[in-house]
């Protein structure tokens, strides 16, 4: 009886034939799967990087937006006064009336019967521009004291009023920034309710907050313009809760820190800085007869220089 111990070789390949091609199918399906996780890697970085580059596109043209809105009633960063009521009764008693002619009158003498030349053209309505910051103290003295001769000038036609808003004093409300919010929401209310300007503008000065104080939210500021009784009080409201004009009030700041328009060479240097004729004023801004005074004689000198004298025919005598 023989013992045969001859391996079966044609067995054992096909075994190890086996082994190895499943080892093969692991290492294709491991392959596979690190192929897979890297290219979900890359999309999600791309992924992460598209969505940051769009918050930054977004956040980019939302400033750029606010910095290129430009509130369309400014003249030279100013706002005129187009109707002055809501404060004060434009019928009171008042230091100077009647329109620039008149002003000019009070100071001429009574002609004599000599036949002179007499001027026949009327002055133009003096000019007065206000630079105001709505943190300034000195700002809400020279509201309080003038408030109701501006508005009978205004009324009557005697003078041209143009209110300035700027944020001097931005760094003075505990980083609130509220000189700067201020002045952006007045140029949204002489944006969408013009004929309101002059009663927002008077309410933000009477009732200044404190130096050093938060000052008002931007929804306070929008409850405020509401009160004056704004025609489209949700436009006023969008308009100053979304800041749409505080990056023109500091790029208007900016410029008028550089130079004021149509003066010689003059920059604003303190709030508030009033101009009567292009004149500064330098007196008490608390005192309703110095500035009247004032409007006065600048108006008088406007008058009789620009005045054109018409001759008139000399009588003669019959001898």
């Amino acid at each position: 009886m023989s013992n045969d111990q001859t391996p079966n070789l044609p067995a054992e390949n096909a075994r190890r034939e086996a082994v190895r091609e499943k080892a093969q199918q692991v290492k294709a399906r491991q392959t596979r799967a690190r192929i897979v996780r890297r290219v979900l890697v890359v999309v999600g970085a791309i992924a992460v990087v598209a969505v940051g580059a769009a918050g930054v596109t977004y956040a980019l043209s939302s400033r750029d937006g606010r910095s290129a809105a430009l509130p369309r009633a400014a003249s030279d960063d100013g706002f005129v006064v187009t109707a002055a009521t809501g404060i004060a009764d434009p019928r009171a008693d008042q230091t100077v009336d009647g329109n620039a002619s008149a002003l000019a009158a009070e100071a001429t003498p009574t002609p004599t019967p000599t036949p002179t030349p007499e001027p026949t053209t009327t002055a133009a309505p003096v000019d007065i521009r206000v630079y105001v910051d709505y943190l300034s103290s000195e700002a809400r003295e020279f509201q309080l004291a003038n408030a109701e001769q501006l508005s009978k000038w205004v009324s009557q036609d005697a003078a041209s009023l143009t209110y300035y808003p700027v944020a001097m004093l931005t760094s003075k409300s505990n980083g609130t920034k509220y000189s700067l919010r201020a002045a952006g929401a007045a140029a949204c209310v002489a944006t969408h309710a013009s004929d309101k300007f002059f009663a927002f503008n008077h309410e933000l000065l009477i009732n200044q907050p404190p130096v050093d104080s938060d000052g008002y939210s931007d929804e306070k500021l929008a409850d405020m313009a509401q009160g004056t009784g704004v025609s489209d009080p949700d436009a006023v409201r969008q308009c100053i809760e979304d800041q749409t004009y505080t990056a023109w009030a500091k790029a208007a700041t900016d410029r008028a820190i550089k130079g004021l328009p149509d003066t010689k060479g003059q920059a604003l240097t303190a709030t508030p800085t009033v101009l009567v004729n292009g004149t500064p004023y330098v007196g008490r801004m608390d005192d309703p007869k110095e500035f009247a005074q004032f409007v006065l004689t600048v108006d008088s000198n406007a008058y009789y220089s620009t005045a054109t004298p018409t001759p008139t025919p000399t009588p003669t005598t019959a001898g």
